[in-house]
C-alpha cells in the first residue's frame, strides 16, 4: 500500500535523482527569452518578462507546440545554447538532480539557418561544465516526427561527426499521423552508430497503444518517453518489465495537455515493477522543475517517501549510465536515507 505521510519539500529536493525526460528548449524561461531576444536584436512582440510569461498559454499538445517552436527563434549563437542549458543545469542541481540525459531538437534550429555545429557545441560545452554544479549530463538528439524521414536522415548524417557528444537519439513533436515505424530505418542506423534509442509515446493519442507496440517490436527502443497508455495491453507491460525498459513519465505536463496527471497509472506501473520515472518535460512552460514534479505527484497520488525513493532509484536504473556510475548514484540514495531517517 502507498505510504501516507507526504515528504517535505526539503527531503524531495535533497533526494538524489536523475532526470531523463527534459527538453532543453523547454527550459527557456521568460526572462532568458527576453534577454536573448535583446542580445540578438529580435523583436518577439513582448517587452517585459510578464508579457513573455503570458504568451506561454496552451491547452493541448498541438497548441503547446504552436507556442513552443516560435519561442526558439531567440536561440542563434553558440553562447545562446550554452546559456540555455547552463541555466537548466544550475536549476536541476538545486533539485537534487545528479545525472541528466537531456533532449534537444536540432531540426528546429537548422531549419532557421542555425548550423548544427553551433547547437551541439554550445549545448555540449554546458553539459561538460555541469560537473561544476555537481551533476553529470548527456545529450539526446531528438528527431521531429512531424518532419520527414528524409530530414531525420539528414540530421543524423550531420550529427555523426559529433557522435562522441551525443548519447542517444529520440523522437518527439506531434504524434498525429507520425507513427514510430516512419523512422524505423533512421533509428536502426543510429543504433549501428552506437547510439541508444528512445521515442515519445505521448499520452492518450490516437493509436497510442499501437505506437507503443511499434517502438517495442519494430524499433526495439531502449526506453519509452511518457508511455502510460501501455496499461491498455498487459502483455506489453510484461515485456517492458522483462526487458527493464524505463518509462519517463511527466505528470505535471500531463495535466496541461490532458485531463489529469496520470498519477493513478504511474502508481499502478510502479506497483507492477515497471521502471517508471518522474521528470519535468518542459519546465519553463509547465511551471514545475523536477523536485516540484515529485511533490505534486505525491500530493495527487497520495503516496509518500517510500514511493518517491523508489522512483528516484528507478531514474538511475533506467538511465544509460555505466554500471559503475549507476551503482555509485544508487549508493548516494542509500547514504541520503541513512542521514535523513523517516
Amino acid at each position: 500500500m502507498p505510504s501516507v505521510t507526504e515528504p517535505t519539500a526539503a527531503f524531495v529536493s535533497g533526494l538524489p535523482k536523475a532526470e531523463l525526460h527534459v527538453h532543453l528548449e523547454g527550459t527557456l524561461e521568460p526572462d532568458l527569452k527576453l534577454a536573448l531576444a535583446t542580445r540578438n536584436g529580435i523583436d518577439i512582440g513582448q517587452s517585459t518578462v510578464e508579457e513573455v510569461r503570458a504568451s506561454y498559454a496552451f491547452d493541448s499538445l498541438a497548441s503547446f507546440l504552436a507556442v513552443y517552436y516560435p519561442a526558439m527563434n531567440v536561440l542563434i549563437t553558440e553562447q545562446d545554447f550554452y546559456d540555455l542549458a547552463t541555466a537548466y543545469f544550475r536549476r536541476a542541481s538545486a533539485d537534487g538532480v545528479r545525472h541528466v540525459e537531456a533532449f534537444f531538437d536540432p531540426q528546429a534550429h537548422t531549419s532557421r539557418g542555425v548550423p548544427f555545429e553551433t547547437v551541439i557545441t554550445g549545448l555540449h560545452r554546458a553539459a561538460a561544465d555541469a560537473a561544476g554544479y555537481g551533476l553529470s549530463a548527456e545529450l539526446i538528439l531528438c528527431f521531429l516526427r512531424d518532419a520527414s524521414a528524409e530530414s531525420a536522415h539528414e540530421t543524423l548524417s550531420a550529427a555523426l561527426p559529433y557522435r562522441d557528444l551525443i548519447v542517444g537519439v529520440g523522437l518527439d513533436s506531434d504524434e498525429r499521423g507520425n507513427p514510430p515505424a516512419k523512422f524505423a530505418e533512421v533509428f536502426q542506423l543510429a543504433r549501428e552508430a552506437g547510439l541508444r534509442l528512445t521515442m515519445h509515446c505521448d499520452i492518450d493519442q490516437v493509436g497510442s497503444i499501437e505506437n507503443i507496440r511499434q517502438v517495442l517490436g519494430e524499433v526495439r527502443v531502449d526506453r519509452i518517453d511518457h508511455g502510460t497508455n501501455i496499461l491498455e495491453d498487459p502483455a506489453l507491460v510484461a515485456l517492458v518489465r522483462e526487458r527493464r525498459i524505463g518509462l519517463t513519465c511527466c505528470p505535471v505536463s500531463n495535466s496541461f495537455v490532458t485531463a489529469d496527471m496520470k498519477a493513478r497509472e504511474i502508481v499502478e506501473l510502479l506497483g507492477l515493477g515497471v521502471l517508471v520515472t518522474l521528470n519535468s518535460d518542459d519546465p519553463a512552460y509547465f511551471g514545475a522543475y523536477v523536485a516540484d514534479t515529485y511533490t505534486a505527484f505525491a500530493r495527487q497520488a497520495g503516496v509518500g517517501r517510500d514511493e518517491l525513493v523508489q522512483l528516484a532509484r528507478n531514474s538511475f536504473e533506467a538511465s544509460w549510465l555505466s554500471d559503475a556510475d549507476r551503482q555509485g548514484y544508487l549508493s548516494e540514495i542509500d547514504d541520503y536515507l541513512a542521514a535523513n531517517p523517516a
